[in-house]
């Protein structure tokens, strides 16, 4: 996308505009069509959300806004891309990925070949390292046709939504995010609601929002406080859990919505979690410091894939840790410095 916006500086103006209004639906895309450039921009958006337009932050959350219902918050992330790297930079990053793995694939076969026996080693690995290459991909198959499917169902719950609410019975659409299906069967059979049962539920869950979970919770639901600090650590360190190794200390981007992130290359990603949905970024930061996560976790995972270090179950880090501050992130120990403050650009 970025390489169809990048060279029509009336697009990437507009884009500006719209991520600084905040713009809901997709009319934006239309209206971008009439600049210069603004068909092949819009064509390019339009055929990255045909693919996964149906993804969002927290996509497993059917209520939440898809990708394909609010384009503009891609547009930071895009703006992001068109500031930040040259045209074809994803292909080369690709490139350069793929002759650093085969350079590393060669590196760890002729060690194993200088072993006693190395021969035989050498074939088994190399066999596991072709399955490796040929099948991980397909571990985001599952994930994406569920969350495909999510969105089926959610367009076909708010279609009949949109129904009740025009005829009175629901307040307004998004009510039926708080019946259970069976409630539902029924007020579609009878066309009445308990209208005071959904303003309990949504109250419910805007309280629920406001609540900040444990960081450890037993299986008899007893809740474990503790504070922890690598043996290494110099005073004043912040403790996490040590996923991905090495060292990385640039600007801390506190980002709480990835539609309003603002990165450049070199900062550090500091945030609660991240999903799939928040991907995008990663090409950008230099390392990631979360509050939730674990050595499995999304951000985990993702951070040893691009090379970044990383420190996750960084206790409030988003709190403790000020936008713009020059920290460095230790991935190989566990635990987060800051080292100064740092005016934004």
């Amino acid at each position: 996308m970025a390489d169809a916006v990048r060279p029509h500086p009336d697009v990437v103006a507009f884009l500006n505009r719209v991520a600084d209004e905040g713009r809901e639906g997709d009319g934006f895309l239309d209206e971008m069509a009439g600049l210069p450039g603004g068909p092949e921009a819009r064509a390019a958006i339009r055929g990255y959300l045909d693919t996964y337009g149906m993804r969002c932050v927290g996509e497993i959350d059917i209520t939440r806004t898809r990708w394909s219902e609010r384009p503009a918050a891609l547009v930071p992330v895009l703006l992001g891309n068109v500031r930040n790297f040259a045209p074809g930079e994803g292909g080369r990053r690709f490139e350069r990925g793929n002759r650093e793995s085969y350079q590393k694939e060669r590196d760890v076969l002729a060690r194993l070949r200088a072993l006693p026996g190395g021969e035989g080693r050498a074939e088994e690995t190399k066999r596991m390292i072709d399955r490796v290459r040929a099948f991980a991909g397909y571990r985001e198959y599952p994930k994406y046709g569920m969350v495909n499917r999510y969105f089926v169902y959610k367009q076909a719950l708010l279609r009949e939504a949109g129904r009740l609410a025009r005829s009175g019975v629901l307040r307004e659409d998004e009510d039926v995010f708080f019946l259970r299906f069976r409630e539902l069967e029924e007020v579609v059979r009878t066309g009445e609601v308990d209208a005071e049962l959904v303003r309990e539920r949504r109250e419910a869950f805007r309280s629920h929002e406001a609540l900040t979970p444990p960081r450890l919770l037993t299986s008899d639901g007893e809740v474990l406080n503790g504070r922890r600090r690598p043996a290494d650590a110099p005073p004043g360190a912040m403790a996490g859990l040590a996923v991905s190794a090495g060292v990385a200390e640039g600007r801390a981007r506190v980002v709480t919505e990835m539609a309003r992130a603002d990165l450049e290359p070199g900062d550090i990603l500091v945030t609660a979690y991240t999903d799939p949905s928040w991907t995008p970024l990663f090409v950008t930061v230099a390392g990631l410091v979360t509050e939730v996560g674990g050595l499995m976790t999304h951000g985990a995972v993702v951070a040893r894939e691009y090379g970044l270090p990383a420190v996750v179950g960084v206790d409030r880090a988003t709190r403790r840790i000020r936008d713009g501050q020059r920290i460095r992130v230790h991935g190989t120990d566990g635990y987060v410095e800051i080292l100064g403050s740092a005016s934004r650009p």
